[in-house]
């Protein structure tokens, strides 16, 4: 049955992270000033072309018009056919909906299952949107801190202590944003078999799968289930094939969910951009050779990152095991986090994100968005470099 959810406070809702030198960078970029952009999680790479051709096809042969709001039958397909490759298993048509970007997945899979006054746990820090739609919803939000030691990871022990029989739903994002952590086999089955014993839901957001470094591979929690009773897996195009702009994404659940998310989604937006879709079953069935190559391309940044950060006065960074950010360790500066992220974009013409726009327990780190050349990237680099050098 779907949650019952009340009005939501609007004035919980966070948006996009309302930080002033973020402004700052844009005013300073309009002025003439060179910025390195560290902060965006966005892939630098053009859409593959094989993918822009099948959604131009679509487009020349008159493909504009109203499609199923669960989506085009051909991407069901392609998703049902990646899930069973990468997960291991093999949705039902009624357990797939094609959505506007992996955001609204995150949005439905709350709706659906939460209510006021509800327990959900999740990681902190945190990717902005589920604190933001958390807190709208009038939920209590549980949050596991994570921690350097443990790289990032949330471990079955520390959800094992704050699960209770209030807890609705455990939101898990394997890799991490803003950490690069990625949980172990070990961790998420353990969480997965928590959630069965104690009824909870579980909310995986998977937009950086197909995103992992030195052999890692991804683990669903869905494995358990195949996401038919408890486990909702919300994944998209943006990152792997860097289609942020195309917004197209997907959700898999039990089928009760979909219904409910579909009969909200029609209401809301009737369905995602027909040729939009026809770009995804491309990207799907023919797009892998491009995730390997930028991939490569990842692993050089990652590299040339890490090595130029643990050079800088007052920074540690160990290397991230999937996305592409680092969480740089700051503390040894004596600085807090905004103020030092503001001091690189004055000083040294660097924006990047302190680590408290992600939760409190980024304080003392920063969040760098890797997804730049590796020539940016040193140029980057040694502007911090030197900013630190003349204050430490």
């Amino acid at each position: 049955m779907m949650a019952k959810v009340l009005a939501g406070d609007f004035s919980l809702l966070r948006g996009e992270p309302p930080l002033e030198y973020l402004a700052k960078a844009n005013k300073l970029q309009a002025q003439g000033k060179d910025i390195v952009r560290f902060e965006i999680g966005q892939p630098d790479f053009d859409t593959p072309e094989n993918v822009k051709e099948a959604a131009r096809d679509a487009l020349e042969k008159g493909f504009t018009h109203y499609v199923p709001s669960l989506g085009i039958p051909e991407l069901i397909e392609a998703i049902r056919d990646d899930i069973e490759k990468t997960r291991g298993f093999r949705p039902k048509k009624e357990q797939i909906m094609v959505l506007p970007g992996a955001k609204p997945g995150i949005f439905f899979g709350l709706m659906t299952t939460v209510a006021m006054g509800d327990e959900v746990i999740y990681q902190n820090p945190f990717y902005f949107q589920y604190d933001s739609l958390i807190g709208y919803m009038g939920a209590k939000k549980v949050q596991i801190p994570l921690y350097e030691k443990d790289e990032f990871r949330m471990t079955p022990e520390q959800v094992h202590e704050r699960i209770s029989r209030d807890t609705k739903l455990i939101l898990l994002n394997t890799p991490q944003n803003p950490t690069g952590g990625v949980l172990t086999k070990k961790d998420v089955e353990a969480i997965a078999e928590m959630a069965e014993e104690n009824d909870t839901y579980i909310l995986s957001d998977e937009i950086y799968s197909k995103m992992l470094y030195d052999g890692e591979r991804h683990y669903s929690p869905a494995y358990l289930d195949e996401c038919s009773e408890r486990t909702i897996i919300v994944d998209g195009f943006s990152k792997a094939y860097s289609m942020t702009g195309w917004r197209l994404g997907y959700m898999v659940a039990p089928r009760e969910i979909i219904h409910n998310a579909h009969n909200l989604f029609a209401d809301v937006a009737s369905c995602t951009a027909s040729f939009v879709q026809k770009g995804g079953v491309e990207a799907l069935r023919n797009g892998q050779y491009f995730v390997e190559h930028i991939m490569e391309h990842f692993t050089r940044r990652r590299k040339a990152v890490v090595e130029g950060l643990n050079e800088i006065p007052g920074f540690s960074c160990i290397y991230p095991k999937g996305a592409f950010y680092v969480f740089p360790n700051i503390k040894e500066t004596g600085m807090k986090s905004e103020e030092l992220a503001l001091h690189l974009l004055d000083e040294a013409g660097v924006c990047l994100l302190p680590g408290t726009a992600f939760g409190s327990q980024g304080e003392g780190y920063l969040r760098i968005s890797y997804a730049r050349s590796v020539e940016e990237i040193r140029k980057g680099i040694d502007r911090m470099k030197t900013a630190m050098e003349d204050i430490l």
